[in-house]
């Protein structure tokens, strides 16, 4: 073999090499195909809705603001009609879901559609519960009683995931560390 032929099939590996990656992602791009490891658990809201109009109000009055300057997440809890042992019980799950997430723990606010004891919302905080008061969220809550269906707000006020009754807490956790690395 002559040192002509060596650098030519040398440059045609090396050709083949850094040009295989890009055609077998713009083929497997093009049938649809994703990375399982990307993919949210939550449902995708698409287009994500705007809660600006959305008036919800705390026990005390206030309106709750969507828009965060501190650019929190708010992770909203929708239960269902007589949110009793079992909606609590995923209460106490998604405040230890936020507990979880460490120095992130700042950056998720929870909020909670509905009303509470005051010894049980003592249990959950920092829980914070509102009235919706033009039923902007009424199509995620559950139908089902002592169910809790569970929503991810970004810090700009837009609704962008939802998770309907008996979703998997640690799923929902993967799904709120990687919209906090974003």
């Amino acid at each position: 073999m002559t040192p002509r032929t060596r650098n030519r099939i040398g440059l045609i590996l090396i050709l083949v090499l850094f040009t295989a990656p890009l055609i077998a992602a713009w083929v497997l791009g093009g049938r649809g195909w994703l990375p399982a490891g990307k993919r949210n658990y939550g449902t995708l809201i698409q287009p994500p809705r705007a809660l600006d109009a959305a008036r919800l109000a705390a026990a005390d009055g206030s309106a709750l603001a969507w828009r965060d300057p501190n650019w929190s997440w708010t992770v909203v809890a929708l239960p269902g009609p007589h949110c009793a042992a079992r909606c609590l019980a995923r209460l106490d799950e998604l405040r230890r879901v936020r507990v979880s997430l460490n120095q992130n723990a700042a950056r998720v606010r929870l909020v909670l559609v509905g009303e509470l004891a005051p010894a049980e919302l003592a249990a959950l905080a920092p829980l914070r519960t509102v009235r919706d008061l033009d039923g902007a969220l009424r199509e995620l809550l559950p139908t089902a009683p002592d169910e809790l269906a569970v929503a991810f707000v970004d810090p700009q006020g837009f609704l962008v995931l939802s998770y309907g009754v008996g979703y998997d807490a640690r799923k929902l956790r993967k799904d709120l560390e990687r919209v906090l690395k974003s």
